[in-house]
């Protein structure tokens, strides 16, 4: 029989979501009439905005008459939606990204696991910790570490520790090649300043590193001083690469649509010491293993750039926040420690009295027939800390809240 690639062997016993889906299955097997109320994996709730709908069905439409019918579009994405980009996301903002650097792709998560498959076998990697497990179980994947020690960790990634004491925002180090930097932050929900993103450039540059900044929730972001993009910093042209997506800014979570931007001032070395163009490097990569997103999705996903599109999804990301803000003030006034809430979807919960979070899962599903996500399930130092999700709807948010101040307040 064929041999199998090793390293998925070193892989921790379950993703982190399945994990949370079995321990909720094992609980309604035995308590089948218990109103179970999720806000654990970070999955939408409201429907499509009619803009989107609308795009989409005349997209069908089209795709049913062979004067307007699409077979193969462009690897990169279609024009009408590389320009709305361009415009909206970027030129708006005072960025210059020109339509060859964006990739259009079928979700950030592919992306962000696909994405290593331009570095070195042996390239150092870093992550803040706790992190969106994509980042390193894809890397595990691909031999880049060795086994996980007691903590989780994985020997060959540096793990920058993102605490309380340095406000979730781990300073950078010298060790890596490459660093994945989320913002605003999944699972701690703190967003990056200007000041810090300018400090992981100047490293970066300095250093011969290079960023991956996941900016999947970029639409969450209230203050509008605050960076959107890296490439509002200057000299992140030089050593970053971009990924953003509609999965939460517009709902299109089982939709699936995502782009990557790669400046074609970004380059690396091979191992003889000769420099390449990472941007030619993921326009081969992504030509070979990806025939480009769909048509429907593409114009669904150009539909949010218009002007109905915006003012409906943004009123979604409103509503999201606006429960984000019930939970926090919520759980604060049953006495827990919470952080972020006020530029991305998610609270970071801090546990009580040196309740583990797995602890604290099971706690809370038992008691208040609530689902959230553990920290430890992020990384290290994830224990003592909780992730509970804004999507949902208003009721079940104001139910959970009471549920938890009847429990712990």
């Amino acid at each position: 029989m064929p041999r199998v690639n090793d390293h998925f062997a070193k892989l921790k016993a379950g993703y982190l979501f399945p994990e949370i889906g079995r321990r909720v299955r094992g609980f309604q097997a035995d308590n089948s009439d218990a109103p179970i109320i999720k806000l654990g994996i970070g999955d939408v709730t409201e429907p499509l905005a009619p803009a989107i709908t609308s795009a989409m069905k005349a997209a069908v439409d089209e795709m049913g008459e062979r004067a307007t019918f699409h077979g193969y579009g462009p690897e990169r994405g279609y024009g009408f939606l590389i320009d709305a980009i361009r415009q909206h996301d970027y030129a708006s903002r005072g960025v210059d990204i020109a339509d060859d650097e964006i990739f259009v792709s079928d979700g950030s998560k592919c992306d962000s696991g696909n994405v290593q498959e331009l570095f070195a076998a042996d390239a150092t990697i870093a992550v803040t910790d706790p992190v969106y497990p994509v980042y390193v179980d894809s890397n595990v994947m691909a031999g880049r570490t060795g086994a996980a020690d007691e903590n989780g960790r994985y020997t060959g990634i540096v793990y920058l520790p993102a605490t309380e004491e340095n406000k979730f925002a781990p300073a950078p180090s010298d060790k890596a090649d490459v660093v994945y930097l989320c913002s605003p932050n999944n699972p701690t929900g703190t967003v990056a300043t200007a000041d810090y993103l300018e400090t992981w450039v100047d490293w970066a540059n300095a250093h011969d590193a290079l960023i991956i900044f996941d900016a999947a929730y970029e639409a969450f972001i209230r203050d509008d001083s605050l960076p959107h993009s890296i490439y509002e910093i200057d000299g992140a042209r030089t050593c970053a690469i971009e990924m953003r997506s509609y999965s939460k800014r517009a709902g299109f979570t089982g939709v699936r649509c995502a782009f990557m931007v790669v400046p074609k001032e970004l380059e690396g070395k091979t191992s003889s010491g000769d420099t390449v163009s990472f941007n030619a490097m993921w326009n081969r990569r992504h030509s070979t293993k990806f025939n480009g997103a769909s048509y429907l999705v593409q114009r669904g996903a150009a539909a949010v750039y218009s002007e109905e599109g915006l003012q409906q999804t943004n009123a979604q990301v409103d509503f999201y926040m606006e429960n984000a803000r019930l939970l926090r003030e919520g759980l604060g006034a049953a006495g827990f420690t919470c952080y972020g809430g006020e530029h991305a979807p998610y609270i970071w919960l801090k546990t009580r009295e040196g309740t583990g979070s797995w602890e604290f899962f099971d706690q809370l599903l038992r008691t208040c027939h609530i689902v959230g996500t553990p920290g430890a399930g992020f990384g290290p130092s994830g224990e003592g800390f909780f992730r509970l999700s804004a999507f949902n709807s208003r009721d079940n948010v104001t139910e959970a809240i009471e549920r938890i101040k009847k429990a712990y307040g």
